[in-house]
């Protein structure tokens, strides 16, 4: 009834690496993105962005041939 010899400090290395993996591939999956991914969302955003300040209206302030009196 001999079973194998095992290093605890082996086992408890092991055991921490798995876990740490774990963790990687938990954290690739909520925040990993490839860069075209991220090249797209910045197009988008620099395109709604464009949008809104092209229908921006300018106060009659600044317009000086418009000025309240």
């Amino acid at each position: 009834m001999s079973g194998d010899v095992v290093n605890l400090r082996q086992f408890r290395k092991r055991n921490a690496r798995a876990e740490k993996e774990k963790q990687a591939e938990q954290n690739r999956i909520s925040f990993g993105r490839t860069k075209a991914e991220k090249s797209l969302t910045d197009a988008l955003n620099a395109k709604a962005a464009k949008a809104l300040d092209q229908g921006r209206r300018e106060p009659a302030a600044d317009r000086p041939d418009e000025a309240e009196d």
